[in-house]
């Protein structure tokens, strides 16, 4: 669309926030007649909505689910479920729908600039911490990037901003792929699938579904996870360009057109002349930081998507050795009376728990918040060999001490009836009782944090003060 095409166009924009303001604005600029609805109505949101207002953006608060007359165009942000009003209404009249990341896609090379490539990055878990792997690679490539999209930062600044990029490290979550009809990008990855937001899919499948947007129309490659057949069948699905590849990542040694792991090396059997007889190596497994089984999966990914855009062996390791990772991911806060202390809030549902469970042995295993409606049979049956005991909180923690009941009933359990933030602090000394010398005390809650917590952040944060003063007084 051009500009013209803009002028005086009817949008309503779903929802405040990270990114509805920005699109709010973006729109607003290109002389769209722009209405903003929110079912929020807090102190927050009317501030929000004083700063739109002032610009010539109409608001509207503690409506969000009546479609204002003669929209045109609906632009949502993620957290809006498909099943509001809203979108219902739209279906009757024929109005479209697009999310910030299908907007941001139509509006590339606006300024007549050829748009910088997507590396798109999508799964239940490890998205985050694979996009600013693969941003860290592109750098050492010496290529002007970013990591944008899920990640936090807005893809339309990135689109529509004054910095010009070679290529984009892109995050995006379910909720975003589902509103991203036209998306087409250069290569992109599916790292894992475990149910998750089933309450916003309305069901497992539609989730899948959803993830698998991602491939339609790659033009190079299709990463998948050989671990994880569900991901391969997203690709043989996926309507691609001719000659696009479909890429498998493994953590065992790789087969023609994989890339995997060889006596503690990187591998790759993908992007050489020979995939049959040649394997090229890229980076030592101690070159990943942390070094566990799940993070060797995201840098064998953010490494597929970036030798798949052209780049040497030698910018994946120096990328892979430049990277820090995120707070709160598997994070060592200290190591106390000879007792690690690993903080992994990140870890907010049960395919992360699993995955941070199985990088330590023996443990004592923090856990527990907002369960969204998981179980944990499957996690404990999984976990009980490794555990020497658990510490629950939160206000789901029984669905965890029941699973832990009938599959893992010799480990010591201690069920704090609390959900004040101060619990943590007890959390983490019942732990220490608990633990031994070469144990890992491992705060992986498998739940959300908002029961007690304002995000996983902040829990994160009550975790790691709790272990500093735990280390003071052991001083």
């Amino acid at each position: 669309m051009s500009n013209q095409d803009w002028q005086g166009k009817r949008v309503t924009v779903a929802g405040l926030g990270v990114s509805g303001i920005p699109a709010a604005k973006v729109l607003h600029g290109l002389g769209a007649v722009v209405t903003v609805v929110n079912d929020g109505d807090d102190e927050h949101s009317r501030a929000q909505a004083a700063e739109l207002e002032a610009q010539g953006i109409t608001v509207r608060l503690g409506d969000g689910a009546t479609l204002p007359e003669s929209t045109e165009l609906i632009v949502t942000t993620p957290g809006w479920k498909p099943d509001k009003p809203l979108f219902t209404a739209a279906a009757e009249a024929g109005v479209p729908v697009w999310g910030d990341v299908e907007l941001a896609w139509r509006l590339r090379g606006r300024d007549g600039r050829e748009p910088a490539p997507w590396l798109a990055v999508t799964g239940t878990n490890g998205k985050t911490t694979t996009v600013r792997m693969l941003a860290s690679i592109l750098e050492a490539a010496g290529l002007r990037t970013a990591a944008v999209g899920n990640i936090g930062v807005s893809l339309l600044d990135a689109v529509l901003g004054d910095e010009e990029y070679d290529v984009l490290a892109v995050e995006l979550s379910s909720y975003q792929l589902h509103w991203a009809p036209s998306l087409r990008a250069h290569s992109a990855a599916v790292l894992n699938l475990a149910p998750d937001h089933l309450d916003w899919h309305g069901s497992m499948e539609a989730y899948v579904a959803d993830k698998g947007r991602i491939y339609e129309g790659n033009r190079i490659a299709c990463v998948y996870n050989a671990a994880e057949k569900a991901t391969e069948d997203l690709v043989r699905e996926a309507d691609v360009e001719e000659g696009c590849r479909a890429i498998g990542f493994t953590l065992a040694a790789p087969g023609p057109s994989q890339l995997g792991v060889v006596d503690g090396i990187l591998v790759d059997r993908a992007f050489v002349a020979n995939r049959q007889k040649q394997a090229q190596e890229l980076a030592e497994v101690t070159d990943v930081n942390p070094s566990a089984p799940h993070n060797i999966a995201n840098a064998l990914a953010a490494a597929a998507l970036a030798r798949a855009f052209g780049v040497e062996p030698a910018a994946v390791r120096d990328g892979l050795r430049a990277f820090r990772p995120d707070p709160h991911r598997i994070e060592h806060v200290a190591d106390v009376a000879g007792v690690a202390y690993i903080d992994d809030s990140k870890a907010t549902n049960t395919h992360a728990a699993e995955a941070s469970l199985a990088a330590y042995d023996p443990i004592v295993w923090i856990a527990g918040g907002l369960a969204k409606g998981a179980t944990f049979d499957e996690l404990v049956t999984g976990a009980a060999g490794r555990l020497r005991g658990v510490v629950l909180i939160g206000r789901d923690r029984a669905l965890i001490r029941e699973a832990l009941a009938r599959h893992a009933p010799e480990v010591p359990v201690v069920d704090l009836d609390r959900t004040d933030t101060g619990a943590m602090s007890e959390a983490v000394r019942e732990a220490a009782r608990l633990a031994r010398p070469g144990d890992t005390v491992l705060m992986a809650p498998a739940c959300a944090s908002m029961d007690m917590f304002v995000n996983y952040n902040k829990r994160g944060e009550a975790f790691a003060d709790a272990v500093r003063a735990l280390a003071a007084e052991s001083d």
